[in-house]
């Protein structure tokens, strides 16, 4: 119950500052209370990470999974996809960040993304290697993605293009694995083959007409 209000009251939109008194207001419990099951705050913001982080790992486990037996592009975006939505869904970014500048804190949270998100990554890549379908070695391939995925995470680009982040992470992994430039159709031009991304909002253009 105290773990479960504290991620509710310290990790709110906005982060404001709030207090062991605050948490213990919320609660209806005395601040001595709190603390015979946590020593200070950051044990407390520990546990706190501990399960946004559990549930995590239990999406991408079940992501894993449900891709096995796909084809090895199919695997790494379905990965990567319900890596970046549920690291958007906890405010990973806003995290990492560093609430109230407490370096702690930050470091906490990149062990457990390193840990929950990027091992596994590097693991995926690593067997795409040995099985010979990647032609680039896979911790270049790792490089670029968590690049893609962190700034995507703070990125107004999921805005002014009308997609959301996991839209846009797949569409960066395509380009990574794919390429971004489509073979010539017979009978066109260099200057024909831009490739032009619909928005979502072009899609649902589309579907009404």
């Amino acid at each position: 119950m105290i773990v479960e209000a504290a991620g509710r009251l310290f990790f709110a939109p906005g982060f404001a500052p709030v207090s062991m008194d605050d948490l213990a207001r919320d609660l209806g419990m005395s601040k001595k209370t709190i603390y015979r099951h946590f020593p200070d705050k950051r044990s407390l913001l520990a546990a706190v990470l501990d399960r946004l982080f559990a549930a995590v790992e239990r999406t991408l486990v079940a992501a894993a999974e449900d891709a096995e037996g796909q084809p090895f592009g199919v695997r790494v975006q379905r990965f990567l996809i319900a890596a970046g939505s549920e690291l958007g869904r906890i405010g990973a970014a806003q995290l990492a960040a560093g609430r109230g500048g407490d370096a702690m804190l930050r470091q906490y949270v990149e062990q457990r993304v390193d840990a929950v998100v990027y091992r596994r990554l590097d693991e995926l890549f690593r067997d795409g290697h040995q099985r010979g379908l990647l032609s680039v070695p896979p911790e270049l391939l790792s490089e670029i993605t968590r690049g893609a995925v962190e700034r995507l995470l703070t990125s107004q680009l999921p805005r002014e293009l009308d997609w959301t982040a996991a839209d846009l992470l797949r569409a960066s992994v395509d380009t990574v694995l794919y390429g971004a430039i489509r073979p010539a159709r017979p009978g066109t031009d260099d200057e024909q083959l831009g490739v032009v991304i619909p928005t979502a909002r072009d899609d649902e253009e589309e579907v009404g007409s």
